[in-house]
């Protein structure tokens, strides 16, 4: 499995299994079926709601496959809670606390990435971050970073003196590139993580509560049967989706497809058995649209 440094002695697969919108009583035989098929990264979050059959299925792909912990790289993240939606902010000792009980519904002594899952007050991002800091002393995570965060709030733990994270994980595909913050990012040591890589092809945003007008403009491009990717993808002999996770990879960025199909979830693990031209790589370098569709940098708390 092809990996990126994330620290000194951490190395993060390029290839991992999302979990989001997987219910908590799917989410075990998914998982193991992830393993099976090659994934060597599963990424879930408190969030989520489903670390018990993430942990479930973890174990039972350990077992069936004759796999050690340590070969497996589990990302999890701390909710930091957001008072303008009724909940109450993690504190640093709440978030330590946070990571012991995603540690205990996983089922697992300690996880290999741990996130601020999003960026809320300034004084609740630094105490969270002080307690993940913490938590990596303690050997509960084995590096520490955040999700969804800016240049400014990057910034803002520099400012207080604390260490930078290890990662940023982020909304990026071909129609959301984030050149800037991107990087910023690799200048600053710091691996961003692509999460929606699927968005032009995707329908996992037109869930209730979830679809907006834009997700749909985008997908129905997406669709069209002159779409680029459709032309790429006839190209290289491989799927859209495998096109779109090709490029993140080519770009430096761990990607994370989800799929409740085990079809498609062995399909997408198939990224690494052809490369993306670079004339290919500059037209879709020209597709970029700003920030996407799933979180608002801006404003954290506009998002859908």
């Amino acid at each position: 499995m092809k990996t990126r440094t994330l620290t000194d002695n951490v190395e993060i697969p390029y290839l991992g299994f999302g979990t989001y919108l997987i219910p908590d009583a799917e989410a075990a035989a998914l998982v193991e079926d992830a393993i099976a098929a090659g994934y060597r990264h599963i990424d879930t979050a408190e969030g989520y709601g489903n670390e018990t059959g993430v942990g479930a299925g973890l174990k039972q792909a350990l077992q069936s496959g004759g796999l050690s912990r340590s070969d497996v790289f589990v990302t999890t993240k701390l909710w930091p809670g957001n008072a303008a939606w009724g909940q109450t902010p993690k504190t640093t000792e709440s978030t330590l606390t946070a990571l012991d009980d995603s540690l205990k519904r996983l089922g697992l002594d300690y996880v290999d990435l741990y996130l601020i899952h999003a960026p809320y007050e300034r004084d609740q991002r630094l105490a969270q971050w002080r307690g993940l800091v913490e938590l990596q002393r303690q050997g509960k995570t084995r590096a520490i970073g955040v999700s969804n965060f800016s240049i400014k709030h990057i910034e803002e733990l520099k400012a207080a003196g604390l260490p930078v994270p290890h990662a940023n994980q982020i909304e990026l595909h071909p129609w959301s590139q984030k050149p800037e913050l991107v990087s910023y990012l690799n200048d600053n040591g710091i691996t961003p993580i692509a999460y929606s890589s699927l968005i032009p092809l995707s329908t996992w945003r037109a869930v209730e509560g979830q679809r907006s007008a834009k997700t749909d403009a985008m997908k129905a491009e997406g669709e069209r049967p002159d779409s680029p990717f459709k032309v790429m993808a006839k190209k290289y002999g491989v799927g859209e989706a495998q096109i779109l996770l090709r490029w993140g990879i080519q770009k430096g960025y761990p990607v994370l497809p989800k799929s409740t199909n085990p079809e498609r979830i062995r399909s997408n693990a198939d990224v690494f058995s052809f490369d993306i031209d670079a004339d290919d790589m500059a037209t879709i370098e020209k597709m970029d649209r700003g920030d996407g569709v799933a979180w608002a940098m801006g404003d954290p708390t506009k998002a859908p």
